[in-house]
């Protein structure tokens, strides 16, 4: 990360925007079978991997004239909770809220802005860094209308969504929003 910074200074001289999207699924079990190098693998690409994204970028954003931050999170960790077994996903995109919090206030200062984006649903390959055990323990049965996404008649968003959510905290017409998780779910994380 640090080189990936350099060479990106180097070349464009500042840098005025940072989306932080570190992201696997990790492994979803009972929270007495998820291995330690299982929830440390969710945990270094998730947590750590932001954090890092972070501390090698922060720096530059002070040395400009302002800028923004967007942190992406999800709906698991900050407004659902029934993904069976997603213990150490969740607790990685709850943590994000807090630092992006945090960091709005210290940064606030330095006229740059730090939110986060906390999507549902979206088709993407996440769902290839899965691995799901003992689902029908941990399961949380919840009943609802069909589908999963109300506004979409139960179709995930697109990356597109996600990204032109993005495009606009980092323009300039967000100039007065920090410290914000805005959810992108079509209104699915209030079915669960």
């Amino acid at each position: 990360m640090s080189a990936a910074v350099s060479e990106l200074t180097d070349r464009f001289g500042r840098l005025d925007a940072v989306v932080a999207n570190a992201r696997i699924n990790g492994t979803w079990a009972l929270i007495e079978d998820i291995k330690a190098e299982e929830w440390d693998q969710t945990i270094a690409v998730n947590l750590r991997g932001t954090c890092l994204t972070l501390r090698f970028t922060v720096p530059h954003l002070k040395n400009g004239d302002g800028g923004s931050i967007v942190v992406v999170s999800s709906i698991n960790g900050t407004r659902t909770f029934t993904s069976p077994g997603a213990i150490a996903y969740s607790a990685t995109k709850a943590a994000p809220l807090a630092m992006v919090q945090q960091l709005a206030l210290k940064l606030g200062r330095h006229r740059f802005r730090v939110n986060a984006v906390c999507p549902g649903a979206i088709e993407t390959n996440i769902d290839d860094s899965t691995t799901v055990r003992a689902e029908e323990e941990t399961v949380i049965p919840v009943a609802r209308p069909e589908g999963q996404v109300p506004l979409t008649g139960g179709r995930p968003g697109r990356a597109e969504d996600v990204a032109h959510l993005i495009t606009f905290l980092v323009s300039d017409a967000s100039s007065h929003i920090t410290g914000t998780p805005i959810w992108i779910d079509g209104g699915q994380g209030l079915l669960r």
